[in-house]
């Protein structure tokens, strides 16, 4: 009966050595052979498709911002970096960036959507449909009215929210809501086109609605009986308002204690 002699161990090491040193030449081979053949002239960035919005931005301005942050090629490029790149470029909102093979990247944007100023009159950013503040060149935009909303910083889309809010309110009278501050206390100040403010006070988006559309039925009436146009109302009063009217001061109010508060 045959029996297997078992292999000595010199001879397993020996045996094991020389597959680690074949498969470590092979590896360093096939890196050898991956590294000279991205570094081919095929597969070097030739083109940048762009799609999307594209309203105020060019292949000129693209190419002067973005091109100069871009290494690599096709298969080395960063494409998170290449997408902050055309993220850092004004007006930019959002940039998705993919390799379309061999050579060439393909990105679609998306920018920002003015819809109003942001901070002090002067030295106003922008704010998007979003809510979100950012910097561009202002003589860029199209429209030409925007409303300035001002507020403590991080809070643009709170008073975003609250102009949506209000503005329709006053537009059934004609007043077209120009500024809308929310004070570091947490109240919110109206002011619009004609130069007329408006305190709306503390308070929720429908409870602040609601003190306007309770001043708004009756200012038309009250203005018209003293042929006067509105200069400032006060609305932080439980059941009534506070009224200025050019050259006349007079009240609204609702209960008692309030007409004594005012006298």
């Amino acid at each position: 009966m045959n029996q297997t002699m078992p292999v000595p161990m010199d001879v397993k090491l020996m045996n094991t050595t020389s597959l680690v040193l074949v498969l470590a030449f092979a590896g360093m081979l096939v890196t050898l052979g991956v590294s000279w053949l991205l570094q081919q002239n095929l597969f070097r960035l030739t083109a940048i498709r762009v799609g999307g919005d594209l309203n105020h931005n060019n292949a000129v301005t693209l190419r002067a911002n973005v091109v100069p942050k871009l290494t690599g090629n096709f298969f080395t490029v960063d494409l998170p970096r290449a997408q902050a790149a055309f993220e850092a470029v004004p007006w930019i909102r959002k940039a998705v960036v993919q390799r379309e093979f061999p050579n060439r990247l393909r990105v679609m944007l998306q920018e920002h959507q003015a819809i109003a100023l942001w901070g002090q009159e002067g030295e106003a950013r922008l704010v998007n449909v979003q809510g979100e503040v950012f910097e561009a060149n202002q003589g860029d935009v199209d429209q030409d009215d925007l409303p300035l909303l001002n507020g403590p910083e991080g809070q643009a889309a709170m008073v975003l929210q609250g102009y949506r809010t209000l503005a329709p309110v006053f537009e059934k009278i004609d007043m077209r809501l120009e500024h809308l501050e929310l004070t570091a206390r947490g109240s919110w100040r109206a002011r619009f086109d004609d130069g007329a403010t408006v305190e709306l006070g503390l308070g929720s988006f429908d409870e602040i609605r609601s003190r306007a559309e309770r001043f708004v039925a009756t200012l038309t009436q009250v203005s018209s009986k003293f042929g006067r146009t509105l200069e400032s109302a006060d609305l932080r009063y439980s059941n009534g308002y506070a009224l200025k009217l050019r050259g006349i001061t007079t009240t609204a109010l609702g209960d008692k204690e309030d007409r004594k508060a005012k006298r």
